[in-house]
């Protein structure tokens, strides 16, 4: 890579950063998967497909997003500029608590039935 190498422990925090999004790609894609094959018929047609191909896309996303994030920080450190912004860890929150949303939704119709 270019540039001067950074701290170690700079390095190694960015990596703790790293596994931390890999951990949540696979929280996503095991409930994805755990959602296609453990959830019963739900009362919209194909909502549990609907439901485990976006889990399992998102978690595809965050995998991607933290290699992409990663590469960047370290180079901003060996460079020495400002580390990079990212509004992704914002956008996931909404994202997820669109889902419970949609969740909540799916129960109580469920529920009136």
């Amino acid at each position: 890579m270019a540039g001067e190498k950074p701290d170690y422990r700079f390095s190694l925090a960015n990596e703790r950063t790293f596994l931390a999004w890999i951990r949540t790609a696979l929280a996503l894609l095991a409930g994805g998967l755990a959602c296609a094959q453990f959830l019963p018929p739900l009362p919209i047609e194909h909502l549990r497909e609907i439901i485990s191909v976006a889990l399992l896309l998102l978690g595809g996303v965050v995998a991607v997003r933290a290699v992409d994030h990663w590469a960047r920080t370290e180079r901003a450190m060996r460079l020495g500029t400002d580390l990079p912004k990212s509004r992704f860890p914002a956008v996931l929150a909404l994202i997820v608590a669109a889902g419970a949303l949609l969740l909540v939704v799916a129960v109580i119709i469920k529920a009136a039935q």
